[in-house]
């Protein structure tokens, strides 16, 4: 007697793409808090400075920098939600007055990507018939309504990364010797940058190695460039 086999459908698959507002906004403020405010750190203290100058400099690069994150990623993405309502609300209008015309161009779309002509309008009439307006968005469009751009979202979560990623190389000069301030600034920031760009990699399904090395060499290239700025100027206005 032969048995069929039970095939389930419950499987739940894991995407990635949903993930890409507030990922982007987090990875930017977080590592861009490590860089800038490493460097404009090292920047002081490669001049001679005083701890309490570089701390100086570090708090308010930390608070400038969040602030700076938060209206940058607002006006940023409140511009794309913009462009995403004017579209949302263009197509809107063209469903209301061209109602036939609209279901033949979705029936078009569904033609170029393999569909025969009959299949191709059954299919762009059953969508329709179910939600018209996000049929259009998704496959005339490329708008998903759910990934909609979302400005606040991004504001807050990229000046709280900003702030909290900020505040490692201020703890590093806390703890470190005179003679040690700018190595183990850059070391602990060098190191912190690797693990964001290795984890920024994992939760976007990127390779690894490469996700961190991108980052951990742009974030030494701008701590010796500071560095250097500051060496610099501290000979000449010393």
């Amino acid at each position: 007697m032969k048995t069929t086999p039970v095939i389930h459908t419950d499987q739940v698959e894991m995407h990635r793409s949903g993930r890409t507002g507030w990922l982007r906004a987090a990875v930017l403020g977080s590592d861009d808090a490590i860089v800038s405010t490493a460097s404009l750190m090292i920047g002081v203290a490669a001049a001679s400075a005083s701890k309490q100058a570089i701390m100086i400099a570090g708090v308010a690069g930390l608070v400038a920098g969040a602030m700076s994150m938060a209206v940058g990623e607002y006006v940023s993405v409140s511009s794309q939600r913009d462009a995403e309502q004017a579209d949302i609300g263009r197509e809107n209008q063209e469903l209301a007055t061209e109602p036939q015309a609209e279901l033949q161009e979705l029936a078009l779309i569904y033609e170029k990507r393999g569909l025969g002509k009959e299949l191709a309008m059954k299919v762009a009439q059953q969508l329709s018939a179910h939600d018209r307006l996000g049929a259009h968005l998704r496959d005339e469009l490329g708008i998903d309504q759910a990934s909609l751009a979302r400005p606040m979202q991004a504001a807050w979560i990229s000046a709280a990364s900003f702030a909290f990623f900020a505040t490692i190389p201020i703890a590093a000069l806390l703890v470190a010797p005179a003679s040690l301030r700018i190595p183990l600034i850059a070391v602990l920031c060098l190191v912190s940058l690797a693990a964001l760009g290795a984890f920024g990699g994992y939760l976007g399904g990127a390779p690894l190695g490469r996700a961190s090395l991108r980052v951990t060499l742009g974030g030494a290239l701008a701590m010796g460039v500071t560095a250097l700025i500051g060496r610099i100027l501290g000979i000449t206005t010393g």
